[in-house]
């Protein structure tokens, strides 16, 4: 079995948690802001705040960083390609998303 390269792997994992966090703050903020600060008032809760902020930030990189060691460990059981690309993220999914 070939050797997982810890550098490629840790450098992918900071760009798909870069990605993660950039797409989430789009979401969050030009996209769905109005709706998320009209739940919070409606229910009687301040907005969110750094705290908050800072522990979803970095858990989009711990998020990031998980998918490139999951694709690493999956690239040499189903090989390089797109299996492996929709093999990696769904585990994901399932483990971070669907499952909790």
């Amino acid at each position: 079995m070939p050797r997982m390269n810890v550098k490629s792997v840790f450098i992918g994992g900071l760009l798909a948690g870069l990605i993660i966090n950039i797409s989430e703050t789009i979401l969050n903020i030009p996209v769905l802001g109005a709706q998320s600060e009209a739940a919070m008032k409606a229910l009687n809760l301040p907005p969110v705040g750094t705290g908050p902020i800072v522990v979803f930030i970095i858990g989009g990189f711990v998020l990031g960083r998980t998918l490139a060691c999951l694709h690493a460990a999956v690239t040499p059981r189903s090989g390089p390609g797109p299996k492996t690309g929709i093999i990696a993220p769904m585990i994901l999914w399932f483990l971070a998303y669907f499952w909790p």
